[in-house]
């Protein structure tokens, strides 16, 4: 297996919304961002799919010696023997990489976050800076789409962590801001054990009602110059923002239950931000 056929085949088996976004890209930039979100999911899997903490952590290391090796030309990893000879070429460059390892690092020594500024940190290194790539390899030309990017980033994340709210339970992982748990009169035993509750779903809602915000930000920011070529990032938002409707729409089961849009859907919405001019 080529390095190229392992990314795409990792990128496809994931089942994650961004596969439907890169379809629609020219085949440099759609080698480019399968490459790179494959790598992102070999770090993450770390997280996930490693029980034992030091040894997560080992793994980890391991990839922060890769990505530095990969940089001085000489990668070992296929992921990154996939990336590495159009990283230059999308001005992708090791601090990106290293700071998806960074986030990740995180959540083997934080399973809390007592307010929403140490959520951002946190969401920055494992989605706004993979914003930043990302709108790199979509063919950015204008700086304002970094914050753009990031800010995006911020959104698709907080979405992810309603949507995942007991997936995480069951790891012992909250992300929802402590603060905001008092705030609600939610009890964190109370996530973890998984009990529904009418103040848990007011905390949702705020939580959603953030997530929105955070969209319509990110899309005033967005640069008219880049937004043809940014259409793989708006694909994304319109994908997620339409997942938060239907997780608000059923009244945030997302304790019991991971919501989630059909294939045929995704590529739906994806076709039709494709489709705008």
């Amino acid at each position: 297996m080529t390095p190229q056929e392992y990314v795409q085949q990792k990128t496809a088996a994931s089942g994650s919304s961004f596969y439907y976004a890169f379809l629609f890209l020219p085949p440099n930039r759609r080698a480019a961002i399968t490459a790179f979100y494959a790598y992102c999911r070999e770090v993450d899997d770390v997280v996930d799919d490693t029980a034992d903490p030091g040894v997560a952590s080992s793994k980890l290391a391991w990839w922060q010696a890769e990505v530095a090796q990969a940089f001085s030309g000489h990668p070992s990893h296929p992921a990154l023997q996939a990336l590495m000879p159009l990283a230059s070429e999308f001005d992708i460059e090791e601090k990106h990489l290293q700071a998806v390892i960074e986030g990740c690092q995180m959540d083997l020594s934080q399973t809390r976050y007592l307010d929403y500024p140490g959520l951002q940190r946190y969401c920055h290194l494992v989605a706004g800076v993979v914003g930043e790539v990302a709108a790199r390899i979509f063919g950015q030309t204008q700086t304002q789409t970094t914050l753009y990017a990031h800010k995006l980033g911020l959104a698709l994340q907080l979405t992810n962590i309603i949507r995942d709210v007991g997936e995480d339970a069951l790891r012992g992982r909250i992300y929802l801001p402590m603060n905001e748990l008092q705030q609600f009169d939610v009890k964190s035993h109370e996530i973890l054990k998984r009990s529904d509750s009418a103040r848990f779903t007011e905390l949702m809602k705020f939580q959603a009602r953030r997530a929105h915000g955070l969209y319509d930000d990110a899309l005033g920011l967005l640069p008219g110059a880049d937004r043809r070529a940014q259409k793989p990032g708006l694909m994304m938002a319109s994908i997620y923002r339409a997942l938060l409707r239907e997780i608000e729409r059923d009244n945030f089961p997302v304790l019991r239950q991971r919501i989630s849009l059909t294939p045929l859907r995704k590529l739906w919405l994806a076709w039709k931000v494709q489709a705008l001019k």
